[in-house]
């Protein structure tokens, strides 16, 4: 596979990712307004962990959902941090 596809189908993998997160805190607060079953919290901690701490971060900011809880305000942002790092590593390691 050539280095433009490898990026491409990650770039698409990512966007995915942290679409479903940011939709998933949408979801999340959007249940929490109306008394219904929510998101488990691991979910949402899973899903920003599986490279979609942008999605997760834009989403808690977007909703102002989750801002309260400590360890979302922590860790979602190092989640992020962590994933930008690893990015660019894998970016640099690859070019």
């Amino acid at each position: 596979m050539s280095k433009p596809v490898i990026f491409a189908a990650a770039a698409g993998i990512l966007l995915i990712t942290n679409l479903v997160c940011f939709l998933l805190m949408k979801h999340d607060k959007e249940c929490a307004k109306k008394n219904k079953w929510r998101v488990k919290e691991r979910t949402l901690f899973i899903s920003c962990a599986c490279f979609g701490g942008l999605g997760g971060v834009l989403g808690m900011r977007a909703f102002r959902h989750k801002t309260r809880h400590w360890y979302f305000r922590v860790f979602f942002p190092v989640l992020l941090s962590l994933q930008c790092i690893a990015l660019a590593v894998i970016v640099y390691l690859l070019l």
